[in-house]
């Protein structure tokens, strides 16, 4: 998916076309595949994934801390 994205980026200056936009779609359904195999693995819904990472943007939100880098904001 990054690889694709840089290219687009790269080499079309951002742009994204009909063409694009199906292989980046066909991308994100790989993409969603394995993320949830791993949570399955794991023992964890996409919910409760999604539900935590929700949680942590609102705190940062609040500390004034959602832009920067790093996962200890």
């Amino acid at each position: 998916m990054a690889g694709k994205i840089k290219k687009i980026f790269r080499d079309m200056a951002g742009m994204i076309g009909v063409s694009e936009q199906e292989a980046l779609a066909a991308q994100l359904g790989d993409v969603l595949w394995y993320l949830a195999q791993v949570a399955t693995e794991l023992g964890l819904s996409l919910d409760h994934i999604a539900a935590r990472n929700f949680a942590k943007l609102l705190d940062r939100q609040s500390r004034r801390k959602i832009r920067g880098d790093g996962d200890d904001r």
